[in-house]
């Protein structure tokens, strides 16, 4: 009998220990360490730092659903990895062996890399949902004293999306309040443009966001470099193409909400040979640490190169469709290796983005995510608003049920030529 443990219970752990456990059969072990005793969905966290949404409302209880799944718990952090004696040590002291490790633990929040940064400087998260909730409360201040309110991504900020959502959420929420004139809004941002989300842009996403952030009369940045953040003041250098600085900013707020660099956490970053210089996992097709073959990852915390180089460092976002395609690559290939046979499986990285914006929203497809691609699509409208509502819910309760992937779910992304697994390969790397 083999035991895997899957450290984090996000959207790339939780559903990677359902399909273990549906592939694997009830012969093996399978554990998840968790830092939290629940799931959070942290699409919805722009809504909740605005009031639209509360924390049970997008949390699932792990240990209820666990054990239904026969899926070991455990609510605690790893403080290290002893990968050559696959072992791992808990805050607790515990100890906890492996056969196969997952880590899919998503990533550190590098707030100290811009001083005066992140909810214990002068900015606000909505990276977690308990920074999403400080942020509410700082929203709910904000609606009694009036001004400024800066809104976007700092330097090696990887996942640009919710800054959108954020922007266009926040201000869809004062002008249904009807003070949306008492709030000038700036949105500041290390992507060389507006729409480039860290992809190089993907489809009309340069030209439908500028217009949007036009429309709803909200000024921006680009090509900023945040280089620290005092109380109700930003300072950043708008750098031109060479990474000189063109024009150096300070951009006054009385709310902000900027989005960190992210890194990877601490017990895997300290693993020599498992990570990049930033901690994150490097990972080969088979989502396999090609030095500890017996490690694999999914999710934000894996090493995946920048699309391209650009004047202000940004990093590739890993979205909630890719990190599926990944969790199911590493269970069916862990499924051979027990077998005895050599990983062959290897995740489409398609992805799949419903971006809110209030009372509308934009929508991608992007087969790859990682260019160059066979399919590129970038759309807004109305129904994209609907579709996130009705994703969430969908996604909580495919968490709740412990079903990652109906039938019916299979065969409509089907239809729409979009797989979560490329064909297999033959396996080269033993």
């Amino acid at each position: 009998m083999a035991h895997i443990v899957i450290m984090g219970a996000g959207v790339g752990g939780l559903p990677c220990a359902y399909e273990m456990r549906e592939a694997l059969g009830k012969e093996h072990q399978i554990t998840i360490i968790n830092n939290r005793d629940h799931f959070q969905f942290t699409p919805s966290n722009p809504w909740v730092a605005v009031g639209w949404r509360d924390q049970k409302s997008i949390s699932v209880p792990l240990s209820p659903v666990l054990k239904k799944k026969n899926i070991g718990f455990i609510e605690d952090t790893v403080t290290s990895i002893e990968a050559d004696d696959n072992q791992l040590t808990l805050a607790g002291g515990d100890k906890v062996a492996y056969d196969y490790l997952v880590i899919a633990t998503g990533p550190r929040l590098a707030f100290e890399e811009v001083e005066g940064s992140g909810p214990d400087g002068h900015t606000t998260s909505i990276c977690t949902t308990e920074h999403a909730l400080e942020a509410y409360e700082e929203y709910k201040k904000l609606l009694e004293n009036p001004g400024p309110i800066v809104i976007g991504a700092m330097p090696f900020a990887s996942c640009f999306g919710p800054a959108y959502e954020f922007a266009f959420i926040l201000d869809c929420a004062l002008r249904k309040a009807g003070v949306r004139n008492k709030y000038p809004m700036t949105f500041v941002t290390s992507e060389p443009y507006i729409g480039h989300l860290g992809l190089g842009g993907v489809g009309d996403s340069k030209g439908m966001l500028e217009s949007d952030l036009r429309n709803h009369d909200i000024k921006f940045i680009t090509n900023a470099k945040t280089t620290k953040v005092e109380a109700g003041k930003l300072f950043a250098d708008e750098l031109d193409l060479n990474g000189d600085v063109k024009k150096q900013h300070e951009v006054e707020f009385t709310y902000a909400m900027m989005l960190p660099a992210f890194k990877g956490v601490d017990a895997v970053a300290n693993v020599e040979g498992l990570c990049n210089p930033r901690g994150f996992v490097m990972i080969d097709e088979y989502q396999r640490n090609p030095k500890y073959q017996n490690i694999f990852s999914a999710g934000v915390c894996v090493a995946i190169p920048p699309v391209e180089a650009t004047p202000v460092p940004t990093g590739a976002p890993k979205t909630g469709y890719m990190i599926e395609t990944m969790a199911t690559a590493i269970v069916h290939n862990i499924a051979h290796e027990l077998k005895g046979e050599k990983p062959e499986t290897c995740g489409t990285w398609n992805a799949i983005c419903l971006a809110d914006m209030g009372d509308t929203g934009a929508a991608f497809v992007a087969l790859p995510q990682i260019p160059p691609r066979n399919v590129t699509w970038f759309k807004k409208g109305k129904w994209v608003h609907q579709a996130k509502i009705g994703f969430e819910k969908y996604f909580i309760r495919k968490m709740k049920k412990g079903n990652t992937d109906p039938l019916y779910e299979r065969f409509i992304l089907k239809a729409l030529g979009i797989t979560k697994l490329e064909k297999q390969k033959t396996g080269t790397n033993g």
